[in-house]
């Protein structure tokens, strides 16, 4: 099979949609499949920003990497790409002999794609991997009619898709009124269980202390940006420390509101025990959340939250709100889910499991084993038979 996945967000932008399509083509790599990556060519500046070199990526010999110019472009991450195909931009991804188009977003990549689908009759397979309607609404007094527009046009672009995918139902679920009718079927991200995995209970007080952890470690990981609603975490944070003082957070991940949330625990006096990590490769992450007592998030804008996932195959347990698709991975057997926009409730949900480590410990447990179905292996299965399928019935259309 030679594979073609188109992306606006790629390595190096931290991202979760790059890191989860990267991990599921070495995994269809390794089984023999041709895969192409058609992305963004990024700045000297946007790999610096990420701790990254230059150089591109080495994934051997059965994956390609394909960059396009584009501009920059205001995003959480602040690496943020604008690519705008040109009218025979398809002809490049023409050369590749692709089998299959898969795409995750419906701007420049996916415009290509949708063309080159067209010309040449391939199978257009799409994700969706964005929760429109949370981001609109920090674009100001027109985003009533923005998001409509927005989600008007998701769904008209997934519409020209054999079959849609999405990490939750509620993906589905907010595109359907406006339209969409293509087949959908529900698919997780995929997990690397090799390195997000439980440490050795002997071993996490002396990685507490090697990281530099209290006693009490609170953690999250994403973008620091505005719709993760970082600042309910500091403020549910800092209403603990009356009965938690030992109490840590610790916060991994860059983004545009890093200053503003470092403002914000300074003036709740909790600067001191609030951690800025920057941004962690995939193995210094897995060991912060093996380190971590419980995981919190406090993001309205999840269609999965890949992290949360992540958190809990080191048998982190973990405190979410009732927002968009967390309740569909969230439940009592892994955590904890209370009102979202509400620091009181989930400081009192952070106190509640921390005076309780016999139920602090059965969560954790049942975290690890609530992502095993997750692994890139599992994943790689499903959208293998997937691509196959969509291959097949193309041939015989033709």
């Amino acid at each position: 099979m030679r594979l073609g996945i188109f992306s606006d967000n790629f390595y190096p932008e931290i991202s979760g949609v790059a890191d989860s399509i990267l991990l599921l083509g070495q995994e269809l790599a390794a089984r023999g499949h041709q895969i192409f990556f058609y992305a963004p060519r990024y700045s000297v500046k946007d790999y610096k920003k990420a701790g990254f070199s230059p150089k591109e990526l080495d994934l051997g010999p059965n994956i390609k990497i394909r960059r396009f110019f584009s501009w920059p472009f205001p995003a959480g991450t602040e690496q943020g790409r604008l690519f705008i195909p040109k009218p025979w931009s398809w002809r490049r991804v023409a050369n590749d002999r692709l089998d299959l188009l898969y795409v995750q977003q419906p701007f420049g990549t996916g415009l290509m794609a949708l063309k080159t689908s067209r010309k040449l009759k391939l199978p257009l397979i799409g994700t969706n991997h964005t929760a429109v309607a949370e981001f609109i609404k920090y674009q100001g007094p027109a985003c009533k009619l923005v998001k409509k527009l927005a989600l008007k046009y998701f769904s008209w672009y997934y519409n020209h898709c054999q079959l849609v995918t999405g990490p939750s139902a509620w993906v589905y679920e907010s595109l359907q009124p406006f339209g969409l009718k293509a087949p959908y079927q529900v698919i997780s991200n995929p997990l690397d269980l090799t390195i997000f995995q439980p440490a050795p209970a002997e071993d996490r007080l002396a990685l507490k202390k090697a990281l530099g952890f209290s006693r009490h470690t609170l953690s999250f990981a994403a973008r620091l940006a505005s719709e993760k609603k970082i600042d309910i975490l500091i403020r549910a944070f800092a209403l603990c420390q009356e009965k938690f003082p030992d109490l840590n957070l610790v916060l991994a991940g860059n983004g545009q509101d890093s200053e503003l949330l470092k403002k914000l625990a300074l003036s709740l006096d909790v600067a001191d025990k609030v951690k800025f990590l920057g941004r962690l490769t995939q193995v210094d992450l897995a060991k912060v959340f093996q380190a971590s007592d419980i995981f919190v998030t406090a993001s309205t804008s999840e269609t999965q939250g890949l992290t949360v996932l992540q958190a809990m195959a080191c048998a982190c347990p973990v405190i979410g709100v009732r927002a968009l698709a967390l309740p569909e991975y969230i439940n009592n057997e892994n955590g904890v889910l209370v009102a979202p926009d509400d620091p009181k409730a989930l400081a009192a949900a952070i106190s509640d499991l921390l005076n309780d480590p016999a139920r602090l410990l059965a969560l954790g447990r049942g975290a690890e084993l609530s992502v095993q179905k997750y692994s890139r292996a599992k994943i790689a299965d499903r959208w293998e038979n997937i691509f196959q399928d969509a291959i097949a019935t193309a041939v015989k259309v033709k």
